[in-house]
């Protein structure tokens, strides 16, 4: 009896622990190129010229440049470190990217996911949804016009499973690290950004195609500065 009570127990254990992110590579994933440790920029002076950006050329970013701004939102760092910090390194958030018709070069317009064991992008759905995006977000034009935008959401399970309520808050504080990543390395590629809460979360859900668990955080047009 003693036994079955242990199984129990253990199987207990391991439905409440937080599930890994997905490792697997599959022949969906599209390589980015390595991300660059060093820039010509410092980080004192990416802090003194962030600005939030709302007017954007029209013109293309480069692959490198999606590569770049996504390893400074959650990329690994050293073994599994990431970017920014995450309470108990539950990781709760996923990157997601907007692609407009011509917005990177050598990339199709679409929604990816960002995966980063494997540093890549994973299609989601193809074709130009910025003008969807920006409706979900009450109509922000400037959302339409960035060639990409970032979105940050998060599955609060993978923190409030070992951190309870309080784990809400440790989620919205990571999402703000990586917010804040996105905003200094964006500058120092010469682009420019801004953060975006306002939007209605299940119209963003539904163009995005997230999953159930998932909840959008913050919407992140970028583009070289107009």
């Amino acid at each position: 009896m003693k036994l079955y009570i242990l199984v129990f127990l253990f199987l207990c254990l391991c439905i409440n622990q937080p599930q890994p992110v997905e490792d697997v590579k599959t022949e969906s994933e599209i390589d980015l190129p390595p991300p660059q440790f060093k820039g010509d920029m410092s980080v004192e002076e990416a802090i003194r010229m962030r600005r939030s950006i709302r007017d954007y050329q029209d013109k293309s970013l480069s692959v490198e440049h999606v590569s770049q701004l996504l390893w400074a939102g959650q990329g690994i760092t050293e073994g599994f470190k990431r970017a920014a910090p995450s309470a108990g390194a539950t990781y709760p958030l996923t990157l997601y990217l907007v692609v407009g018709e011509q917005g990177v070069e050598g990339l199709a317009s679409g929604i990816y996911q960002y995966v980063p064991k494997t540093h890549s992008l994973v299609l989601v759905k193809p074709g130009d949804f910025r003008q969807r995006v920006a409706a979900a977000c009450l109509g922000q034009s400037f959302i339409q016009e960035a060639p990409v935008n970032i979105v940050i959401a998060a599955e609060y399970e993978r923190t409030t499973v070992r951190y309870g309520e309080r784990g809400e808050r440790y989620v919205h504080m990571e999402a703000g690290h990586v917010g804040e990543n996105i905003y200094l390395q964006a500058v120092a590629l010469g682009l420019g950004t801004v953060v975006v809460g306002a939007f209605l979360d299940v119209d963003l859900q539904q163009v995005l195609d997230l999953p159930e668990e998932e909840v959008p955080l913050y919407v992140m047009p970028v583009g070289y500065p107009g």
